[in-house]
């Protein structure tokens, strides 16, 4: 496990959708038996010290996603989905192998760093599944008037934004309300603000997605994708404001945002039909 973030709901539920088969990604070279799984028979499973250290374990390389109780942070809750069913093998083969055009990453950690995690994530108690909220219709208008400008869901709406056709098991409740009222407390990579000022005095603002030490490469807000040498540059103003505006009660109501929410929470990608 090299990554410090792990999406694992967010693969798992792909796969459990069959948005995904398992063969398509990826993987590091297998490092059990042909034919004997080390998932089938966990000995960390009920195990004290080994709940503990694969606590250690989760809390390192996974928490800054999925929060320190697995509840679900950046990342939605892992300890209800791994409640619904959902087996160790197939948990242990997404940690492994990852899936490619996610967040998640593959892993080379050795196959018991992942048993003692699964073992940790099994000791958990489950908290209830959350269930839908508010008026989705409402909620998929104000997507539309607000959001859509930006933001993207399966083939229409705009790429200023990150794409939210999966956000419904990429993102907690909890995170999606927060990030829609105080944006600016987390900005996802790519999408970093940033002022370029040319050498005549224009300045071009948008978001980063590429920099090296010569070059930078930025899609303005009318998401043009423009690339600059910083050679010919005055200065490159790396912001800490997002470019999604904020949204207080004074402009989106608690109510309204609760509609927002619920809808965002139906978007699982399996349902969306890409043109």
């Amino acid at each position: 496990m090299t990554c410090t973030r792990w999406t694992l709901v967010t693969a798992l539920a792909v796969f459990a959708a069959g948005a995904l088969p398992l063969a398509q990604a990826p993987a590091p070279t297998q490092t059990y038996p042909p034919g004997k799984h080390p998932a089938t028979t966990n000995p960390h499973l009920g195990n004290k010290d080994s709940i503990r250290n694969g606590m250690t374990i989760y809390r390192v390389r996974c928490a800054d996603c999925h929060g320190l109780d697995a509840a679900g942070y950046r990342g939605p809750d892992l300890v209800a989905l791994l409640s619904s069913g959902v087996a160790d093998e197939r948990i242990f083969d997404t940690i492994r192998k990852g899936v490619p055009g996610t967040e998640m990453p593959s892993s080379q950690s050795p196959d018991d760093d992942l048993l003692l995690v699964i073992a940790y994530l099994r000791n958990l108690s489950a908290p209830p599944a959350e269930t839908p909220v508010g008026n989705v219709d409402n909620g998929s208008r104000i997507f539309n008037a607000q959001c859509a400008s930006c933001h993207r869901i399966g083939s229409r709406g705009g790429r200023l934004g990150p794409d939210l056709t999966r956000i419904g098991i990429a993102r907690s409740r909890a995170a999606l309300v927060r990030e829609i009222r105080t944006p600016s407390e987390w900005i996802p990579g790519g999408y970093e603000t940033v002022t370029i000022v040319t050498k005549d005095g224009q300045r071009i603002r948008g978001a980063k997605k590429n920099e090296d030490v010569f070059s930078i490469q930025v899609m303005d807000t009318r998401e043009r994708i423009q690339g600059y040498l910083k050679a010919n540059l005055q200065q490159v103003i790396d912001e800490k404001e997002s470019l999604m505006p904020a949204f207080p009660p004074g402009r989106l109501s608690d109510s309204d945002l609760t509609d927002l929410v619920g809808y965002l929470s139906t978007l699982r990608g399996t349902d969306v039909t890409v043109r």
